[in-house]
């Protein structure tokens, strides 16, 4: 079981942006020393549920500040970037970290960003599958050209190359994972035999139903059996690690509502569309109630039940529950003394 922590940079009430970095970054090397196996690294823009606009010069930041730990961006948002800039970051990080870095892209939404960075509402609703192929390409040849309905260029040499073998690197280029909310990211992500990361808001059974369904779609797709049953899937979640339950989710319902009220009702759609918002204070019991939250032994066997009903063995928790850098460090430090080594 490999458990990683989740990290959006939230800016929660009464914090400036540098503080919500600062807790970030303070929270990947607190992770490296408690012997977590991962950080993932959000990206946001314009609003304060997660104040950092970049999550592969995060990335990059942490990779130099660490020297073990696995660091992986959850995720980088393709509607707004273009594939091959990405490419070039992602084999940049790569090459020069000794593969310790994972590339997670997702769609996003039909933000306002899609406005901003001017590639508009197609880029969010059918512009992800052209944009992920040409990024799988740019990781994998040796030059690439494009003649699709977005991207059209003349062949281009690939600089760095990303499956390029050097000492300690993996010579495939770094790993790719790719966000899922709906069957359509299942099915699209299981056809390039791409693992998925899955969401916080999803409880086991909806998790497992996801798997089920990329397996059957990855099979299909004449994947070999053996990768289709150890891809490497990833389960977001949240964890909070107090002496008692009670005491764990009172502390994520002292913090947790007001961040998400100002963060996610900061959202703006890009055609002024209606959007529901969840109530954040149920949003809160819902996630406390899917996740682990409790004492150490507790979160442990949740942790181990989760793995087992899913059939995921890599985790990325939220541990920034609580809001504040000293509580979070905290929680860091007991999930890796106290919980990891009951999972072993």
């Amino acid at each position: 079981m490999r458990v990683g922590a989740f990290v959006l940079a939230g800016q929660f009430p009464g914090q400036g942006q540098g503080e919500a970095l600062h807790r970030a970054v303070r929270t990947a090397e607190v992770a490296e020393e408690s012997g977590l196996d991962a950080v993932w690294l959000a990206e946001h823009h314009f609003i304060p549920y997660g104040v950092c606009p970049s999550a592969t010069t995060l990335a990059a930041l942490v990779l130099g500040r660490t020297r073990r730990i696995g660091v992986g961006t959850a995720v980088s948002v393709l509607s707004t970037t273009h594939p091959v800039a990405l490419g070039e970051q992602a084999a940049l990080l790569h090459l020069t970290t000794g593969g310790r870095f994972t590339l997670g892209v997702g769609r996003g939404g039909p933000w306002v960003d899609l406005e901003v960075f001017g590639t508009g509402l197609g880029a969010y609703e059918e512009g992800f599958p052209e944009s992920l192929d040409l990024l799988l390409r740019w990781l994998r040849e040796p030059s690439v050209g494009a003649a699709g309905e977005r991207y059209a260029f003349r062949e281009v040499p690939v600089v760095p190359r990303a499956d390029e073998f050097l000492d300690g690197v993996p010579a495939d280029g770094p790993p790719v994972v790719v966000a899922c909310v709906s069957p359509r990211g299942v099915r699209l992500a299981a056809e390039r035999g791409l693992p998925m990361l899955l969401g916080m808001h999803c409880g086991d059974d909806e998790k497992a139903e996801m798997v089920a369904l990329w397996r059957a779609t990855a099979l299909a797709a004449g994947h070999p059996p053996e990768a289709v049953a150890a891809a490497p899937h990833v389960s977001t979640g949240v964890m909070q690690i107090a002496d008692t339950r009670e005491d764990a989710a009172e502390s994520l319902l002292k913090a947790m509502p007001g961040w998400l009220r100002r963060g996610l009702g900061a959202y703006v759609t890009v055609d002024g569309r209606r959007r529901a918002m969840r109530d954040p204070r149920a949003y809160t019991e819902l996630l406390c109630s899917l996740h682990p939250v409790g004492p150490p032994a507790l979160c442990a066997d949740l942790l181990a039940a989760s793995a087992e009903r899913t059939g995921i063995e890599r985790f990325a928790f939220l541990v920034e529950g609580c809001g504040e850098l000293t509580g979070t460090e905290e929680n860091v430090r007991r999930l890796g003394e106290e919980v990891l080594p009951r999972c072993s």
